[in-house]
């Protein structure tokens, strides 16, 4: 079992608050930093502003040294596939191979219409998504001094040199999640190394795992190969009055922050880690929106990690 931090830097973040993130994750051993992939905000007014997520990953590819980095997710809609391929390959090689890239069909309608992105009906956006995973994975499975091309009716490519590589020998891993009953779980099936089950129960994260690897079986793919994970968001304190001051910098009511997500006291986090745990979860991304609160972080590491070893 790892845990990874998992931010939302729309909400109103620098690179240098990712940064002291992304340092106290590494420093206090988590596995991963990751963040969002979005340029509006979904409440509050969004100071000081947005940050691109993979220029930002970039920067933190040189300003970490240990950490798996990437999105959590990506959205299809915001990028052209090949430029995607080369940036995301480009801040592999920065980070000596520890990058991992989330990619879904975008969802936020408010955000695209904020920034002039075409935002094209769900199937549409699926579409789009399915096409860009073969054309992402075939770039940077082109050797070098091979030439890539792909007959697709979104994305045709020509004689793409294979100059796109990731530092990762085995290449770079993807993430694939949601809650879609066919098209999702047949592409994690088919592309992902990571399926993701987002802010939803245990019961239903079940479900979710079994259709993907129903979706495996299908494909004649060993479901063991495909890493299980969770994203929840986190509020831990280790009495109620941290707790209440926590819950309330983000917004949120301890009871209901009880219910959806990781809160309460260390043993109660625990347990319900547990319940994700008996599921098949094996990766856990705790969503941390106050990022100004680093003790937060350092405290799960010490109170509730050492019990789940």
């Amino acid at each position: 079992m790892d845990f990874r931090i998992f931010t939302e830097p729309q909400q109103g973040a620098t690179y240098d608050d990712l940064l002291a993130v992304a340092r106290v994750t590494e420093s206090a051993g988590y596995d991963g930093f990751f963040r969002s992939d979005h340029y509006l905000h979904m409440s509050g007014d969004g100071v000081p502003g947005p940050t691109d997520a993979w220029i930002t990953l970039a920067g933190l590819a040189r300003d970490t040294s240990r950490i798996r980095l990437g999105t959590l997710v990506t959205a299809a809609t915001f990028r052209l596939p090949g430029p995607l391929a080369v940036a995301v390959a480009g801040v592999d090689q920065m980070s000596g191979g520890r990058v991992e890239l989330g990619l879904g069909a975008g969802w936020f309608e408010a955000e695209h219409a904020a920034y002039g992105i075409p935002f094209p009906d769900v199937k549409d956006r699926f579409d789009l998504l399915e096409e860009q995973l073969a054309v992402i994975t075939g770039l940077w499975a082109t050797p070098p001094g091979e030439t890539w091309s792909h007959d697709g009716s979104h994305y045709p490519i020509v004689d793409a040199p294979g100059l796109v590589q990731p530092a990762q020998a085995g290449g770079i891993p993807i993430i694939i999640g949601g809650s879609g009953k066919r098209r999702t779980p047949a592409l994690a099936a088919r592309y992902a190394a990571e399926f993701n089950s987002a802010f939803t129960s245990p019961e239903r994260t079940a479900e979710l795992y079994a259709g993907v690897r129903a979706a495996c079986e299908d494909r004649r793919r060993d479901p063991a190969t495909l890493v299980l994970s969770a994203a929840q968001v986190l509020c831990l304190g280790a009495d109620e009055a941290t707790l209440r001051r926590r819950a309330d910098a983000i917004g949120r009511e301890v009871d209901e922050l009880r219910e959806n997500g990781f809160a309460g006291s260390p043993d109660e986090i625990v347990d319900r880690i547990g319940r994700f745990a008996e599921v098949g979860t094996t990766r856990f991304y705790l969503q941390v929106l106050d990022l100004s609160d680093l003790d937060h972080i350092e405290e799960f590491a010490a109170t509730v990690v050492p019990q789940l070893s």
